[in-house]
């Protein structure tokens, strides 16, 4: 987790180095549909390795960007959510969703 010191001056560049990966706006369009298991993000997400996701999903987690749920049961349950801050970076990718699907209607 980047401090107040490490953070860019720059509020986009902020927001880059949070969600910035391919692979983190990936989770994070699942993520906003319901929470997934680990291995259910592993398989939607065509080609990213279980080191990637696995690192991917720790920096969100200690940013407070996604919230990392353990169930007590055997064998144990992880399940992975957005937070409230997750949460609201849902008009963003909203946004992104709108410009690609008018992007690519207009390309062809």
């Amino acid at each position: 987790m980047l401090t107040k010191e490490e953070m860019p001056a720059c509020p986009v560049a902020t927001t880059v180095a949070l969600i910035g990966s391919k692979w983190k706006l990936l989770i994070m369009r699942n993520l906003l549909i319901r929470p997934w298991r680990f291995n259910e993000l592993r398989k939607n997400l065509d080609g990213v390795s279980q080191k990637v996701l696995t690192d991917s999903l720790r920096s969100m987690e200690s940013d407070g960007i996604v919230i990392r749920t353990v169930y007590p049961e055997v064998p144990p349950r992880v399940e992975y959510s957005l937070s409230e801050l997750g949460e609201s970076m849902r008009p963003i990718m909203d946004a992104m969703y709108a410009w690609g699907t008018e992007y690519k209607k207009n390309r062809v």
